[in-house]
């Protein structure tokens, strides 16, 4: 009688990381004055997704909800200005699909609760590499995370990936076009003494 055989089964982890080595995640470079514009061209694209963008600032986070809105684009910001009934009700306006962009921090996503989400937008790479993680971890396995990469961001995404043990597959983004930083007007950043200095050295000089 022949001996029966067994398949190995591979154990399933469910740790920050490992959620995220089985999440489907792009990476676009992009330099930081070209943000705004590869934004657009991502939102548009996804136009049939709700999407959850994460920046690093507050302020950053409205202005982008104030883009979109110029845009008639339902979006809206929510961050720790906002009382926690104005983060509720963002949270719920969401899961209802009543708003299709939504602009948040990484402190205060963690408290939102929000709902099957398709696509996280990281807009900022985090200083803090165990929030890419958090972050990725909304998507439940089935969502899509995609993150802005500037060259200030090489050194955290190298670290990221460096805990996942694979890269992060880098694409191109459809009707996006990299443009030149604007130049710096060196000469504005020089000090000027001021005019009245030599006028007190000389008042000084008569007293004396």
């Amino acid at each position: 009688m022949s001996q029966p055989t067994y398949k190995s089964i591979k154990k399933k982890y469910y740790d920050i990381i490992s959620v995220a080595t089985r999440t489907k995640q792009v990476a676009h470079h992009v330099q930081q004055h070209d943000k705004v514009t590869m934004f657009d061209a991502i939102i548009k694209k996804n136009a049939d997704k709700q999407v959850v963008v994460i920046t690093k600032s507050k302020r950053k986070a409205d202005e982008l909800s104030s883009h979109l809105a110029a845009e008639n684009i339902k979006a809206k910001s929510v961050h720790g200005n906002h009382r926690t009934s104005e983060q509720e009700a963002a949270a719920e306006a969401f899961n209802k699909s009543e708003i299709d962009v939504l602009i948040t921090t990484d402190t205060i996503l963690q408290t939102l609760g929000l709902a099957n989400v398709p696509m996280i937008l990281s807009y900022d790479i985090p200083n803090l590499v165990e929030n890419y993680f958090i972050r990725i971890g909304h998507l439940k396995e089935v969502g899509e995370s995609i993150a802005f990469v500037s060259s200030e961001d090489r050194g955290q995404i190298a670290s990221i990936e460096l805990l996942m043990k694979r890269e992060i597959p880098q694409e191109k983004v459809e009707d996006f076009t990299a443009t030149r930083p604007p130049r710096i007007d060196k000469s504005k950043d020089k000090k000027k003494k001021p005019r009245h200095s030599k006028v007190k050295k000389e008042s000084k000089s008569k007293e004396a």
